[in-house]
């Protein structure tokens, strides 16, 4: 087989990159090494920069984004019993933030791909990246029994953390800066109306909270626990009790509780590496960074490596621009390191550090109280979290 780019990941930055680069007329062909119900079965984010937005519809799957996605204009800190409300819409000029579950998109990716007849391969297995720093790359894997060969111009790693994409890589190659936090987020999804129209970023004594939501009576609600914690010593009640705990008494007054559908624990790191391209193989969103969930990032985050990757391969094919494909690294990495220091700064503000003292407590609770008390320090805030503007191409 032979196509252009070849992409390994079937999650929803190598399924858009696959969507965007099909409707641009470039060949495509997606390895996965799951099942698609695996891939669907994944809980993830569901906050969508105003960015990812944009590029969704460019792809053209956003009709039913447009229909049942909620458009937040702001969102609430909760403070020490009372709502900070940060207006998202008002302070960046009119930006807005979309919640629309991960699960959701990646589904609208796999139905558009289905329909455009892209060629996709799941449950792969032996997946074999050869001759990266060459002009004729290829990849050998296992399908259906039999053994097969890609020949391609360029690889995408959309893998994920554990994937193959960035363990292909020499040893040396690559710089990575890492910090693994000493706490999770405990999760639950439950069908349950929301407990408030925005959602609620809680700093508490306790710990953090967050009441996030999937639609008008799909919630999600995560609580921090020590990362030593396991979540099947967490019943549902228990969960909300500490839940309610931890919000202004007005909102746990308001709380609707209900049986979990799922409940998991999510570990906090922040990790990037540095480059994001060897010879012919380049990589996108979790195999290249990962950052806390706290700001929202991480799938805003892939979705703007897409963006690069497709605006300089469109340059590529049409123009013979291959210069630009040194810059790819650049051009994601100074986006990538802003919105690493936003989900650290979040995480630092809003979470308890065991470690830290009461000299560090007090400094980190004027910090945060100084940014909301500032309009510019809003303004910050705000910017940050609809999204950095995504940089051109040229």
């Amino acid at each position: 087989m032979k196509t252009q780019v070849a992409i390994i990941g079937a999650g929803p930055s190598g399924l858009l990159l696959g969507q965007l680069l099909s409707k641009a007329g470039i060949d495509n062909v997606i390895l996965e090494r799951q099942t698609p119900e695996y891939v669907l079965g994944r809980i993830r984010a569901g906050v969508l920069e105003q960015g990812m937005v944009d590029l969704l519809r460019e792809a053209g799957v956003n009709e039913r984004m447009e229909q049942e996605g909620l458009i937040h204009e702001g969102f609430e800190l909760a403070l020490d019993d009372r709502l900070e409300h940060i207006d998202l819409k008002t302070l960046t000029g009119g930006k807005t933030v979309m919640v629309y579950g991960q699960t959701e998109v990646t589904r609208d990716l796999m139905e558009a791909r289905t329909a455009g007849n892209g060629k996709s391969f799941y449950q792969t297995s032996n997946v074999a990246l050869h001759d990266l720093k060459t002009s004729a790359p290829y990849i050998t894997f296992d399908h259906n029994g039999e053994r097969h060969r890609l020949d391609c111009d360029y690889i995408a790693g959309c893998d994920g953390f554990h994937g193959v994409s960035r363990k292909s890589i020499p040893e040396g190659v690559l710089t990575e800066f890492e910090r693994v936090y000493p706490f999770g987020w405990l999760g639950l999804l439950a069908d349950t109306p929301p407990v408030h129209e925005e959602l609620i970023y809680a700093r508490h004594e306790r710990g953090f909270a967050l009441c996030s939501m999937r639609s008008s009576t799909r919630t999600r609600y995560y609580v921090q626990v020590p990362a030593t914690e396991k979540v099947e010593d967490w019943s549902d009640e228990r969960f909300w009790e500490e839940l309610r705990s931890r919000l202004p008494a007005e909102q746990a007054a308001k709380l609707v509780t209900g049986p979990s559908l799922e409940k998991s624990i999510a570990p906090l790191r922040s990790f990037v590496v540095e480059p994001m391209q060897y010879g012919h193989l380049f990589l996108l969103g979790d195999a290249a960074h990962i950052v806390p969930p706290t700001g929202a990032k991480g799938l805003n985050l892939a979705a703007s490596d897409v963006n690069t990757m497709f605006r300089i391969l469109v340059k590529v094919y049409r123009e013979g621009r291959t210069d630009l494909l040194e810059k790819y690294s650049e051009v994601c990495l100074r986006r990538i390191w802003k919105a690493e220091r936003f989900s650290w700064w979040m995480t630092s503000m809003l979470h308890d550090f065991p470690e830290n003292d009461a000299f560090t407590k007090r400094m980190l609770q004027t910090e945060l109280e100084y940014f909301v008390g500032s309009e510019a320090g809003r303004k910050t805030i705000a910017e940050n979290y609809v999204g950095l503007p995504y940089e051109d191409i040229e």
